[in-house]
């Protein structure tokens, strides 16, 4: 007989996937620096650079979860849950549009190819310039409250949930880098806002999808 994960887990683990990735792929200060040492140190500078920034997004997964934990019985009805989650889709939205209208490339520290420097420094400063920005707590919040992502009382499925957020975010820089990696030849900074403006559409149009879902829930609560 096959072995199958009961349906909780393999939704948390879809959720977590998803929220990993939708918080690594706007190109920000570090996604500019993850391209920019795939480019002139190596695929594995870079992919190490992502893995500093998914630490870093981890820590205030974490800080975003636990907040909201506790003030989960205040939006437990489903007409609170409502709110929430229409909340997270227009707060998903405004980042989308900011992520397609934002220019990644202005005031970032530029990698040089004569300074690669060891894995693990370079893990340190990319952990280091995510941290330093806390604002991506406002993006965990629109997605944790999107896709109902925090389930109190629920500690192995919420730790499941965390770790596949790390899944999703290496799984972003992985294909990141890899994709830089082969096509470095053609990859320029421009190619960076072009990225970041598609980044942001999709975004924005997948948050208004599910915005309007959700609406149209409003008529099956009462």
């Amino acid at each position: 007989m096959p072995f199958t994960l009961p349906f909780n887990f393999l939704d948390i683990i879809v959720k977590g996937m998803i929220v990993g990735i939708i918080c690594s792929a706007p190109m920000g200060p570090v996604g500019v620096l993850c391209v920019q040492r795939t480019l002139n140190k190596g695929r594995w500078y870079g992919f190490v650079t992502g893995l500093g920034a998914a630490a870093s997004d981890l820590f205030y997964a974490l800080l975003t979860g636990f907040g909201m934990s506790f003030v989960m019985e205040l939006i437990d009805a489903p007409q609170n849950k409502f709110f929430l989650q229409i909340f997270g889709s227009i707060l998903l939205f405004c980042f989308g549009l900011y992520c397609f209208k934002s220019d990644p490339r202005k005031n970032v520290h530029q990698s040089k190819k004569s300074q690669k420097g060891t894995l693990v420094h370079n893990f340190v400063t990319a952990f280091l310039v995510t941290i330093s920005n806390p604002l991506i707590i406002f993006l965990f919040l629109a997605t944790f409250a999107q896709f109902a992502f925090v389930i109190p009382n629920h500690p192995v499925e919420m730790s499941l949930g965390y770790l596949s957020i790390v899944g999703g975010a290496l799984l972003w820089w992985y294909g990141l880098t890899w994709l830089v990696d082969k096509v470095r030849e053609f990859f320029s900074m421009d190619t960076i806002v072009i990225i970041n403006r598609v980044i942001g559409t999709v975004v924005m149009v997948f948050s208004f999808a599910i915005f309007i879902g959700t609406a149209f829930n409003l008529f099956s609560i009462y």
